[in-house]
């Protein structure tokens, strides 16, 4: 099955993030998303957050309380090879929203009650780098719902 959106989520602030049906994607973000820290979340090189179910069941199987949007990922996505992914690595998402990863995003003690233990360095990411979220700029702002196809151009 090709790579797809399987959720996309906001927050005023704060997780977890709620899933809704659609958002506008900007060069700043999701309209309708918000972040606590913005020194930390957030802006032009932070625009979108995202994170694979494929870790999220892994890390249910694992015991962890976790759930789309929980970890404050923006776009929830099924089916991307998150090993083939680096800093640079350009994403299209449906029809015209464009992405390029900046960076891996170190987790936060905001996140601790979605993991056993507390454990949310579970997902840091120089412990398993293809286990963690991406942040990512938008080189082309559009639409994003769920079941866009997502696709890393060649």
């Amino acid at each position: 099955m090709p790579a797809r959106v399987l959720q996309v989520n906001v927050s005023d602030g704060g997780v977890p993030k709620r899933a809704v049906g659609s958002a506008h994607v900007t060069r700043l973000g999701l309209e309708g998303d918000s972040v606590n820290h913005p020194k930390v979340h957030g802006g032009p090189e932070r625009a979108v957050c995202l994170f694979p179910v494929e870790l999220i069941q892994t890390l249910q199987d694992e015991g962890h309380p976790i759930f789309p949007g929980a970890v404050g990922e923006n776009l929830t996505v099924a089916g991307l090879d998150w090993s083939v992914l680096d800093v640079g690595s350009e994403i299209e998402v449906g029809d015209d929203l464009r992405l390029q990863l900046t960076s891996r995003v170190e987790p936060c003690s905001t996140i601790k009650a979605y993991f056993a233990g507390g454990n949310f360095k579970r997902i840091k990411p120089d412990r398993v780098p293809g286990e963690t979220r991406w942040y990512a700029r938008v080189l082309q702002e559009g639409e994003v719902k769920p079941g866009d196809p997502v696709r890393v151009p060649a």
